[in-house]
């Protein structure tokens, strides 16, 4: 287990170990929660980041349809990306 130090604004940098291992990235949120004491961690996906992550699919065309029906739509979902 690492240690970190807490900065003057109350930062704390989290080992690369544990970046990594998490598959965080810079933008992504953690919620805080006080157990006892302890301090838990634990990343959070926002609705805002994956609104944030669609929009940028949506400019850049990795987009799939229009469907006329729901079978045609699931039918494109199970076929392999070129």
């Amino acid at each position: 287990m690492a240690a970190v130090k807490i900065g003057t604004s109350r930062q704390v940098v989290i080992p690369k170990k544990a970046y990594d291992q998490l598959h965080l990235t810079p933008g992504d949120y953690l919620e805080v929660e006080v157990r006892g004491d302890q301090l838990i961690l634990t990343p959070k996906e926002l609705v805002d980041k994956r609104l944030a992550d669609a929009m940028a699919d949506l400019r850049a065309g990795r987009t799939i349809g229009p469907f006329k029906s729901a079978s045609s739509a699931a039918k494109a979902l199970k076929k392999k990306p070129r």
